[in-house]
């Protein structure tokens, strides 16, 4: 870290230096005494869809009061089921499309991942042009209605080597999973304390290995998303040693929370995969360290309050928000708490995600990139209040927390979006990005 001033022209960073050095400047903005961060990436958010009430424009808000300057979506590929609310099957492109036509309405810069939710032969037609169209990566699931076959999962992988894109994978193992929640509902065990029970650690690392082992097979670039627990680090890790093509992220509540909130809070943490211990809190923070795991995203989905504690755990619906909070709440943990290095919080929350993930221009205050800037203040305390949510979720998991460091100001692209807690930007400020396919060489 050191002192300086950034200049910015036309959506850019020009230079760094001293005001002295630096042009003359038509406007100015003062950080004396706070930190200057490159926007935060958050690779992994759910927006204005079947699983999230946001719209594009209060998820970005929310985004902007936190710091964040670009996430990435997801686009689905809509499929019909018990708990589909799609009535008929469409395809990914079509609902790309609509959410290209949502994110006009963006405070920042989004992009999109493409979601597969059923084994349809046209996918394999459609991925070529998703990736021309900077849609570069896939998510594939193992778990819910809508998890694929392994053996499907196995062409798909082949095909995204083919096209050098990127899987992500949401692993938990399916079958263990509705066997255990169907056990612990016959034994009345309705307490969400229960929940983690139903969805342990070595589900996860079951579907993590077989997808790990695939893409290893098959060549592909595999991308564990929401890694929550020791064990499957593990999976991942052992996946490492040969140098195959295997990264990971986790999200910012496993590393804050542990599933002791679920006596606490009940139904509102309930996650999927759950909350795990302290123990697998700290394996995690070394595994960033490592970078066996090198990103930490929200994975954030909105909710009301009242739809997240009607009936019991088992009725759902999984997530929880926090792209207003992620950074102050990470940055509390990891620095003040832990130790960690300002360094250390770029590289996982801005750096890292936007060179996995085919963003050259993001993540990084260098020269020639976007001026995507969050003024940050590392020593403002404050208490999370749900009343300050800029998203349509009226709760928070972190209710209560007490939190020293506040974002102050946040620019996209030169523009200030976010200024003292309050939206100064306007919808339209934002832009859709697509996406190069991302080198994994460097």
């Amino acid at each position: 870290m050191f002192s300086g001033s950034i200049a910015i022209n036309d959506g850019s960073i020009v230079e760094i230096g001293t005001d002295q050095s630096l042009p003359d400047a038509t406007e100015t903005i003062d950080a004396t005494g706070k930190l200057v961060l490159p926007g935060v990436v958050d690779p992994h958010v759910h927006v204005a869809d079947h699983v999230s009430i946001d719209s594009y424009q209060t998820a970005t808000s929310a985004a902007a009061l936190g710091g964040v300057t670009t996430f990435i979506d997801f686009a689905w590929q809509p499929y019909v089921g018990p708990e589909s609310p799609w009535d008929q099957p469409g395809t990914l492109q079509e609902n790309a499309q609509t959410k290209r036509t949502n994110a006009e309405e963006a405070l920042i810069d989004v992009g999109l991942h493409g979601g597969i939710l059923s084994e349809r032969e046209e996918i394999f037609d459609e991925m070529p042009e998703l990736v021309s169209n900077g849609i570069t990566t896939f998510k594939l699931y193992t778990a819910y209605e809508f998890g694929l076959s392994n053996g499907f999962i196995h062409r798909v992988l082949e095909h995204i080597a083919a096209l050098d894109a990127v899987a992500l994978g949401h692993t938990e193992d399916n079958t263990t999973c509705e066997s255990l929640t169907a056990e612990l509902r016959k034994k009345g065990r309705t307490d969400p304390s229960w929940y983690p029970h139903a969805r342990p650690d070595y589900a996860e690392a079951t579907a993590a290995e077989t997808l790990a082992r695939y893409a290893r097979e098959v060549g592909a670039k595999y991308y564990g998303i929401h890694t929550t627990c020791e064990k499957a680090l593990e999976v991942i890790e052992h996946y490492q040693d040969d140098g195959s093509l295997i990264r990971g992220e986790t999200c910012t509540h496993y590393t804050t929370l542990t599933q002791d909130l679920y006596d606490e809070k009940g139904q509102l943490p309930v996650i999927a995969p759950p909350l795990r211990t302290a123990s697998d809190a700290d394996a995690l923070f070394d595994a960033l360290q490592r970078e066996t795991i090198s990103v930490v995203s929200t994975d954030h989905v909105a909710q009301t309050r009242e739809t997240k504690t009607k009936g019991n755990w088992w009725d759902g619906p999984f997530g929880a928000n926090s792209l207003q909070l992620s950074l102050p709440v990470f940055h509390d943990e990891a620095v003040n708490t832990r130790g960690f290095s300002y360094p250390f919080l770029v590289r996982v929350m801005c750096t890292n995600p936007a060179q996995t993930f085919g963003l050259p221009q993001k993540g990084t205050l260098e020269p020639g990139t976007d001026a995507d800037i969050v003024i940050f203040d590392p020593d403002e305390s404050w208490t999370v209040q749900p009343s300050e949510n800029e998203s349509k979720a009226d709760y928070s998991i972190y209710e209560g927390r007490e939190v020293t460091g506040s974002v102050t100001t946040t620019l996209v692209r030169g523009n200030v979006v976010a200024e003292n807690g309050e939206i100064v930007g306007a919808p339209g400020d934002g832009q859709f990005i697509e996406r190069d396919l991302p080198d994994w060489s460097v």
